[in-house]
């Protein structure tokens, strides 16, 4: 763990540096995502200007649900999104020869090497967007019930890292992922504007199981409203933990099968 903090500083400082030598390329994403955000926002206000509940989350805990999915994604975006993404492309040009060469390990590297900053924003409007909701609600928040939310949170955050490691570590075996991206995209983009809780049938099964998105921000949000079951949060540690040993036999899978540029 220690040697995987010491890899990540560097990363980041290298990172930061290389940003700072294109200060429109590190400042502009901060004006993109905020005003991407602020579209959003005016979006789902009028969506929801005029509803009571959705799926039994009040007024309230959907705009607590939009600032936790959109905290999610900010993080994402942050963190490990470009470097995951690269992925593809890294195994099509066989620039993934040199990272296994190496001396860490290279999906860590590969995830961490591509920090942006550029929605560090984003991270903050859905914090108050998030405070915002708890105070439509008017309620208090048990001190429990917010660690419970921060550690789930943090455990969605892997999830959705694994979701998208999974889907890009298929290019190991196909000429393109691009039709796993346009599905993932699609899922995103309707369980961002929808709760889990209005999902039925098949939708169910492919949102709370196959492509888990319809849990990532609704069960938290369901803690700060007080309504979440036991069941609930052990479900959504259970499939944290599914999908996260299966990204990494899966990852390792591909890494066995990768082809080299140089074979």
């Amino acid at each position: 763990m220690k040697k995987r903090w010491r890899v990540f500083r560097e990363l980041l400082r290298l990172r930061m540096s290389k940003l700072m030598m294109y200060r429109l390329e590190f400042f502009g994403p901060f004006f993109v995502d905020g005003s991407l955000f602020l579209i959003q926002l005016f979006v789902f206000e009028a969506i929801y200007s005029h509803v009571d509940t959705i799926g039994g989350l009040s007024r309230g805990d959907m705009i607590i649900f939009i600032g936790t999915f959109s905290m999610l994604n900010a993080v994402n975006m942050v963190f490990y999104f470009f470097g995951v993404n690269s992925i593809p492309e890294k195994i099509k040009s066989g620039a993934m020869d040199l990272y296994l060469t190496k001396p860490v390990d290279a999906l860590f590297q590969i995830s961490f090497e591509s920090i942006n900053p550029g929605s560090i924003p984003l991270m903050i409007f859905s914090l108050f967007l998030i405070l915002y909701g708890i105070q439509i609600n008017n309620i208090q928040i048990p001190f429990t019930n917010g660690i419970c939310y921060v550690i789930l949170m943090f455990g969605m955050l892997i999830l959705y890292y694994d979701i998208e490691v999974i889907i890009r570590t298929i290019s190991f075996f196909t000429i393109s992922t691009n039709s796993m991206m346009k599905i993932e995209d699609t899922g995103l983009e309707l369980c961002m504007k929808l709760p889990g809780t209005v999902m039925y049938g098949c939708f169910k099964v492919l949102f709370y199981v196959i492509m888990p998105y319809g849990i990532m921000a609704t069960t938290p949000t369901k803690i700060l409203a007080g309504t979440v079951t036991t069941g609930e949060i052990i479900y959504g540690a259970v499939i944290i933990i599914l999908f996260t040993v299966f990204m990494r036999f899966f990852w390792k899978f591909g890494i066995r099968h990768y082809k080299s540029a140089s074979s």
